[in-house]
């Protein structure tokens, strides 16, 4: 019999004959990185202002992102979008958030290709790219761009982190979580978090653990592999949670309030070279009460505010730095070629008072002073919920004007520190070339000289649209070479070109004005109100002189705003942002492909993983009951039946002491509680909580349907009581959790988990009745999962 040989190009380069002796083998090459090939690590951090972190003259200490940037390069002109899940899109990509279709948060998608939320696979992500090239891929913490109603344990799975390049992932899927109780996903799959409160967990630690984990997993096992890790922490996303002993580092240190704060840390930021020392401060916000104008008071409390989120902010740093550590220790930190950047500005979402409980404000419960005062030592601890008030958020931004969500510099304009001291030999220097957040990935492409690939997985790549500033590292005095960049969120536009910045934003350049006008935040954009805004909503700013955007030269220079209109309009044509979209609660209940709002009936099983708060009955303002069908051994049982939220808002339907019981958290304020009057018996039994509303919410107070709420066993009333009030919008945000409670717990008359101890055959909610809709409402719940 003749041998048969197979050729190189085809399935198998060797000689396979009869036997052994008369074949010759052949290994597959595997894919290997150049020898001198960098690690890469993308810091992406959450609402930090651009004035806040001291390594760009904050006053929150930031000693390891200091190392950074003394190691390397202040980046000062570096631009997001605004947003968080558009700008995480733009980093990954190296494309323009509506070419991603990222208009703005996931559950905000729309049916137009700029605003679906499903991002493309012929844009490719940087983990994509980098396995072809003998990477290892690593994400630890915040994903948030996967569309809501793939983000459940029934998937699908291919826009999760391992869908797109990355080969483990431990982090959040959504856009916030409790750092004390967090909803983590390993891989594809729900898991409780590996510590207790009282073992000193902490979202941010546990996210450094496992990124390191991950390096020295790789390291030990293939030690000539570089890897790729996008590490993208909880903080400083509210709620502001961390430990006393890091808040109290604080204690006074901003007691001169928000405006003194601004001051100073514009003359540091002018220290640092990072403005000339003629560049002016941005004038007094109008949303922003004068800090001399509070009482002794408001101030004490709105301090306190402002510490915790700084021993916030620098707990976060101090893990960095526990990463930073490990790649000393293996040699691998001079050869790492790590970003940092944050997503956006400062965030505003605590108001203009500040909350305790933000899940307050999001249900239109306002707090009063005397509410916070007696608890304000609990902020940033397990019982709190907390954001500053906004007028931290405007000095977090200095020295530039308002905060995330508006393309004003303070939501778009962010700080970037580049540091690869191998592959850099400038240290400590300030870089003011132009530059976006799409611009990350080309930059990081050209450092490591790979092309863009033509296709990734079968599927032809779209250009990358952002360009690398790698020519940027060891020239200070080189060009840029991004000279346009358009920016809308919102339906608040901007556009930067050569030096120039029109902006126009929607409902106006602050919320006093948008509100004179008639218009608020999140109202429909006619063609009407979009023709008056094009005739003269627009402001102009020379901010190659005026950075902070100080004097609007609309009037001076007509025909050079008229020129940034059209091109902001060529701009928006090129990159799918048309049509124009200024709503918020309209693109919440846009039809799309995702589970009816309208489904009457739910069905639990125990012990399986939580269920993501977008996925969980509509239990608010309507007739609803809950059924469990149950064995209760010999001697009784105890535990969670079904639960949901946390102490910020909930409600948990539970066996304790041989009763059965119903706990209504109303906004950590009030526990409303109903119970049994006799125990539950041995057996087979049925247990069913029932409401029915007694009255009507009233919303814009904060206030729930008041109603009545029964205990019933195998059919009989065991329990029955009347509830004032109840939560009108939304619990906290944790999921829903059948058998046991999921993270924290609703009523601190248990601890978590509190698993049942006997057998839980399903437990079904019904909902009857219509949901009482409110749009505002809607609105204030969306922005809180930001």
């Amino acid at each position: 019999m003749s041998l048969k040989e197979y050729k190189p190009g085809t399935s198998f380069p060797g000689v396979i004959g009869r036997t052994v002796s008369e074949s010759s083998s052949s290994w597959p090459e595997p894919t290997r990185a150049r020898a001198d090939a960098p690690n890469v690590i993308f810091f992406v951090l959450d609402d930090v202002g651009y004035g806040q972190m001291s390594a760009f003259g904050g006053l929150v200490n930031t000693p390891n992102i200091e190392r950074l940037a003394k190691n390397g390069l202040r980046y000062t002109n570096m631009h997001t979008t605004a947003l968080c899940s558009p700008t995480r899109s733009c980093i990954l990509t190296g494309r323009n958030h509506h070419s991603n279709g990222v208009a703005a948060i996931m559950e905000t998608a729309t049916g137009f290709p700029g605003y679906d939320g499903r991002m493309p696979f012929e844009n490719g992500m940087l983990p994509e790219m980098l396995l072809a090239h003998g990477y290892n891929t690593f994400c630890t913490g915040k994903w948030h761009l996967s569309p809501a109603e793939e983000s459940t344990p029934a998937g699908p799975f291919h826009r999760w982190p391992l869908g797109r390049g990355f080969e483990r992932f431990y982090g959040f899927l959504g856009g916030e979580t409790n750092q004390w109780f967090p909803d983590l996903t390993y891989d594809n799959h729900s898991v409780p978090q590996p510590g207790s409160l009282e073992e000193g967990y902490h979202l941010d630690k546990d996210l450094a653990d496992h990124a390191i984990q991950f390096i020295l997993d790789a390291h030990v096992n293939a030690p000539e592999k570089p890897f790729f890790l996008y590490h993208a922490p909880g903080c400083a996303h509210a709620p502001h949670q961390v430990s006393k002993e890091w808040s109290d580092k604080y204690k006074g240190k901003f007691d001169m309030g928000w405006d003194k704060y601004r001051e100073i840390v514009f003359a540091r930021q002018k220290e640092l070279g990072i403005f000339p020392p003629d560049a002016e401060l941005s004038p007094h916000d109008p949303d922003v009460p004068e800090w001399d104008s509070l009482s002794d008071e408001q101030k004490m409390l709105y301090s306190r505010f402002m510490e915790v989120f700084a021993g916030f902010l620098e707990h976060c740093d101090y893990q960095l730095g526990r990463i930073l550590k490990a790649l000393e220790d293996i040699g691998e930190l001079d050869n790492t070629l790590i970003m940092l950047i944050p997503d956006n500005g400062a965030s505003s979402e605590g108001g203009v008072n500040g909350a305790f409980n933000e899940m307050s404000s999001f249900n239109y419960y306002y707090e009063k002073l005397e509410e916070i005062l007696p608890r304000m030592e609990e902020l940033g601890g397990p019982m709190s919920y907390n954001h500053y008030p906004w007028g931290w958020s405007w000095a977090g931004n200095t020295p530039f004007r308002r905060w995330k969500k508006e393309v004003y510099r303070g939501g778009s304009t962010d700080n970037l520190i580049v540091s690869w001291p191998r592959g850099i030999k400038a240290r400590g220097e300030n870089r003011f070339q132009y530059a976006h957040a799409i611009d990350m990935l080309p930059t990081v492409l050209d450092a490591l000289g790979i092309e863009p690939p033509e296709s990734i997985r079968g599927v032809t790549q779209s250009p990358i649209e952002g360009v690398s500033f790698a020519h940027t590292f060891d020239d200070a005095e080189a060009p840029t070479n991004h000279y346009t960049q358009y920016f809308e969120m919102f339906a608040c536009r901007a556009i930067d070109h050569d030096g120039w910045r029109a902006v126009c934003g929607f409902p106006g350049p602050s919320y006093t004005e948008g509100a004179e006008k008639g218009h608020k935040f999140g109202d429909e954009i006619t063609p009407e109100i979009l023709d008056e805004l094009d005739a003269s909503g627009w402001e102009l700013y020379h901010i190659a002189k005026d950075p902070a955007e100080c004097h609007n030269l609309a009037d001076r220079y007509p025909a050079k705003l008229k020129e940034m209109i059209a091109r902001w309009y060529v701009e928006a044509g090129k990159y799918q942002v048309l049509p124009l979209d200024g709503t918020v609660m309209q693109r919440l209940v846009a039809e799309r492909p995702r589970l009816s709002k309208t489904q009457n009936h739910y069905t639990f099983y125990p012990n399986l993983s939580v269920v993501p708060i977008g996925n969980t009955p509509m239990l608010f303002n309507r007739p609803h009951s809950i059924t469990a069908e149950v064995e209760i051994p010999t001697g009784g049982a105890e535990g969670v039946l079904l639960a949901q939220g946390g102490i910020a808002g909930g409600f948990v339907f539970y066996l304790k002491g041989g009763k059965l019981h119903y706990i209504h958290n109303y906004l950590g304020l009030e526990e409303l509680k109903v119970s049994s009057t006799v125990d539950v018996p041995d057996g087979a039994v049925t247990l069913r909580y029932e409401f029915e509303p007694t009255g009507k919410p009233d919303l814009r107070n904060g206030r729930g349907a008041p109603g009545r709420g029964q205990l019933y066993i195998d059919g009989k009333l065991v329990g029955n009581t009347e509830f004032p009030t109840t939560v009108p919008i939304t619990f906290g945000i944790e999921g829903l959790s059948c058998g046991y409670d999921f993270g924290e717990v609703v009523s601190h008359e248990y601890h978590a988990p509190f698993t049942f101890t006997g057998k839980i055959h399903q437990v079904t909610v019904d909902l009857s009745g219509e949901l009482i809709e409110d749009e505002e409402a809607e609105v204030q719940i969306l922005m809180a999962r930001q």
